[in-house]
């Protein structure tokens, strides 16, 4: 965890206070994507292209609003999936960078056969694939194609400690999806449960040191959400829904 000494106070941002990124850090501010018209109708995305709703393109703009008025963004990355590639690009342009660089191993996880198949019907279609993705056995791989929790947890956080490295002392972005952004809260709480759903456009920041140990410094902030609405039900932020 990063030491406290690390960090010094800079500003007031929305409703706390924000501090400057220690040399001995990067601060990341991971993002789940904006709604999707698939969120709204309870079905399964995994890893096909939806595009964001009109909501969903909301929620991306008030997000990067909050992030335009807190401290300067370094870079910021993003799933190469369409709904988090165009969350992040409206981020990215509100906060002066020029470039998303899509990272494919940030996707949501696969669900194989279970992928555009309406959550209530699921049992009924591929009784098997729906039981694998409400399996607590980690190592389970969800037939049609799909991945275990494990092939999602080692391919998310192997790809945020790339990004942490390559940017000690800076605070980036990074666009994601709910299991993804579950697996990273495993690696960084271990002993913790991920407490109530990944909501859409929430802001959760992690730290992640020299040492390559991680910590949690804000979870599930929606505060900037206020007025556009959002997911109270944040279908697709956890392991189980994809």
């Amino acid at each position: 965890m990063a030491d406290s000494r690390d960090s010094v106070p800079s500003q007031y941002g929305n409703g706390g206070l924000i501090e400057t990124v220690g040399p001995k850090y990067a601060e990341i501010v991971v993002i789940r994507h904006g709604e999707t018209a698939w969120n709204a109708d309870h079905r399964i995305q995994g890893q096909l292209d939806v595009d964001l709703s009109d909501i969903g393109r909301q929620q991306a703009f008030a997000v990067a609003d909050r992030l335009s008025r807190e401290p300067k963004i370094s870079a910021v990355y993003s799933s190469d999936l369409k709904r988090a590639f165009d969350t992040a690009e409206i981020i990215a342009k509100s906060c002066g960078v020029l470039e998303v660089i899509k990272d494919p191993d940030l996707r949501e996880r696969h669900c194989g056969a279970l992928q555009g198949v309406l959550f209530r019907e699921a049992a009924k279609i591929n009784p098997d694939a729906y039981k694998a993705l409400l399996s607590d056995q980690d190592d389970l791989e969800i037939p049609g194609g799909g991945e275990s929790f494990n092939q999602l947890y080692d391919r998310c956080t192997s790809a945020l400690q790339r990004i942490a490295k390559k940017h000690r002392g800076d605070r980036v972005v990074v666009v994601s999806h709910g299991a993804a952004i579950e697996a990273l809260h495993k690696r960084a709480s271990p002993s913790g449960n991920c407490h109530g759903k990944i909501l859409n456009a929430s802001v959760n920041v992690f730290h992640l040191s020299d040492e390559d140990e991680w910590s949690i410094k804000s979870w599930g902030d929606v505060s900037h959400l206020n007025q556009t609405g959002f997911l109270e039900s944040g279908f697709g932020g956890d392991r189980k829904s994809g």
